[in-house]
């Protein structure tokens, strides 16, 4: 089955959405805690074109492009979770922004995201 995958299909692991949950302290305050969410696929990699190298310069995180189903489309600011090696990332673009046509063959959206790390 998997030589009719596509190349993005193959490159595919499994990932988590992350959810962040907040709960009162007791004292006035909160407690904020991450806990692993809905479970998806998705292939994440690192750009290295001209204008992410720039970016990375001028000091702005690394640059990566996850790519999902349609049906698991991801949105600005979604925190997710590679499970293979439990890198988190924060999406940085709008959802929808690229997404492949109805008339395509291809089933895949793609976010772009930055490493990110879990605050509490």
């Amino acid at each position: 089955m998997e030589e009719d995958m596509r190349l993005y299909e193959q490159m595919m692991t499994p990932c988590v959405r992350m959810e962040c949950v907040r709960t009162d302290d007791g004292e006035g305050g909160y407690k904020t805690e991450w806990k692993d969410g809905e479970a998806f696929q998705a292939a994440i990699v690192r750009d290295t074109s001209t204008a992410a190298k720039t970016a990375e310069k001028e000091g702005v995180t690394s640059v990566y492009t996850v790519t999902t189903y349609k049906d698991e489309q991801l949105g600005f600011h979604d925190v997710i979770k590679r499970m293979s090696d439990g890198r988190i990332f924060r999406v940085t673009s709008d959802k929808g922004d690229k997404v492949s046509p109805k008339a395509s063959t291809l089933n895949m959206s793609q976010v772009s995201a930055e490493k990110w790390e879990l605050t509490t």
